[in-house]
Order: C-alpha cells, then structure tokens, then sequence
C-alpha cells in the first residue's frame, strides 16, 4: 500500500472558506472552563463580610487618627479567599498619603484582629487600597 502525500495546492480550496474560527485567538478557542477564574462564592462572600466587621473594630481601636477617621468600604477577595483586597475609605480632612501610610503601619496588628475574629486555619493576606471618598 503506498501512501501518497498530499501537495499544498491540494488544500488550496480549503483555504478559501471563511469560518466562524478565523482571526480569533486560539488560546480562547482552546481555553477549559474549569482553568477560568472563578467568582466568589457564598463563603467567601461571608469571609468578606466578617472580615469587613472586623476591621471596622480595628480601624476604630487603631491608635492613629487618620486610620481612626478612615473607613472600609469593601473587601473582595483577589483572587481567592487567600488574599483579600480592603478598600479603604479617606475623608476629605484627610490627606490621603498620611492615611497610606498609617495603614501600612498598622497591617500587622489588623491582621491579627481579623485572625482573632473569624475562625480559620490561615489568616488571610490583607492588601490594602486607599480611594478618597
């Protein structure tokens, strides 16, 4: 039995038609659901939420003023449960670099505040975001 390769002009027809595939991106075509990112689910949402609670606690226990005065706005988690985003709320009487760096300060003391709070093997990463209100 012989096999006999095929010549390029043999597919030439092919490479005229025009499907739903051409010009998209193959790293779409090929992507698996199950490798996209996920959205937070219920428990996550409510890790959120007691972490919220507890950092409100914490801002208002924290010994500078310009993290007494500021405010959290919300916590998401980026991008898993593991390392949430604090979005920090600045009053207009403050600067904002002072309430920047006031929270840096004191990142350790509110994580340990929010480990003492909610009932979890690891304490999650804080990562904090400073927007003027």
């Amino acid at each position: 039995m012989s096999r006999r390769r095929q010549k390029a002009d043999e597919f030439q027809h092919l490479a005229g038609d025009i499907s739903p595939e051409d010009g998209s991106d193959p790293k779409e075509f090929h992507a698996k659901p199950w490798n996209a990112p996920k959205q937070a689910g219920r428990k996550s949402q409510q890790l959120c939420e007691q972490v919220k609670n507890a950092l409100l606690g914490a801002f208002a226990a924290c010994g500078d003023p310009a993290v007494q005065a500021a405010m959290v706005v919300a916590v998401q988690p980026a991008p898993h449960s593991g390392r949430l985003r604090v979005l920090v709320g600045v009053p207009l009487d403050f600067e904002r670099a002072s309430v920047v760096e006031g929270v840096e300060r004191a990142a350790g003391f509110l994580r340990s505040e929010v480990a003492a709070a909610i009932s979890r093997r690891h304490a999650p990463e804080l990562v904090f975001e400073v927007l003027p209100i």
